[in-house]
């Protein structure tokens, strides 16, 4: 619980400090260099529906965000230390319903990552962005609106990142380090998690 608490702020450093590189760039006049701004350039790419408008691209210093945002810092953190315990009970029921036999893993392995994917991680972003929302202050609207705009896109991505990275968990890696192992390959996932969840309040 406590590793999850803290790679969900890990995570959640990572997107903020990827946000202040893009907010730097692209208020730059004329926008992003290509030779400079690399990273920030894929950013805004991945984020083009909320890009500033011209009138903004430098703002007065009373208008910026703070530096790091540690409310949002706390709410990640918060969220992963929640969810520990939930995906540990979660791991446990799929290792029971399908255990490993001498003869097979593989298929097992399978049947985990299907159950996984088809029911907790729905589930599970739906959690997320829920939660986010109350924790910043939104009600119902705001959960719906939430769930409008960037719900569908994050499953879509996530079908594109967790099976694989499922197999190899469930097939290889031992169950006491299963929540570890999807925990620290989440750095990156709960960090565009951070930005998708971001970008719907710009």
């Amino acid at each position: 619980m406590i590793a999850d608490l803290l790679l969900g702020g890990i995570a959640d450093t990572v997107a903020q400090s990827l946000t202040a590189i893009r907010q730097r760039a692209v208020r730059k006049p004329g926008g992003p260099d290509p030779k400079d701004d690399f990273i920030a350039i894929e950013i805004h790419d991945l984020d083009r529906k909320n890009s500033l408008p011209t009138h903004e691209l430098i703002p007065s210093s009373r208008h910026l965000p703070p530096p790091f945002d540690f409310e949002r810092l706390t709410r990640f953190m918060s969220y992963g230390f929640l969810m520990a315990p939930i995906q540990h009970r979660w791991f446990s029921f799929l290792s029971t319903t399908f255990a490993f036999t001498s003869k097979s893993r593989t298929v097992p392995a399978l049947k985990r990552v299907a159950f996984d994917q088809l029911i907790f991680a729905p589930l599970g972003l739906a959690a997320f962005f829920t939660f986010m929302t109350v924790a910043e202050g939104g009600g119902r609207r705001a959960v719906m609106k939430k769930f409008q705009d960037v719900y569908m896109p994050a499953l879509k991505a996530n079908y594109l990142v967790w099976p694989l990275v499922q197999i190899l968990n469930f097939r290889i890696i031992p169950l006491p380090l299963q929540i570890p192992f999807v925990s620290t390959v989440g750095i990156a996932w709960t960090a565009y998690l951070s930005l998708t969840n971001q970008s719907d309040e710009a």
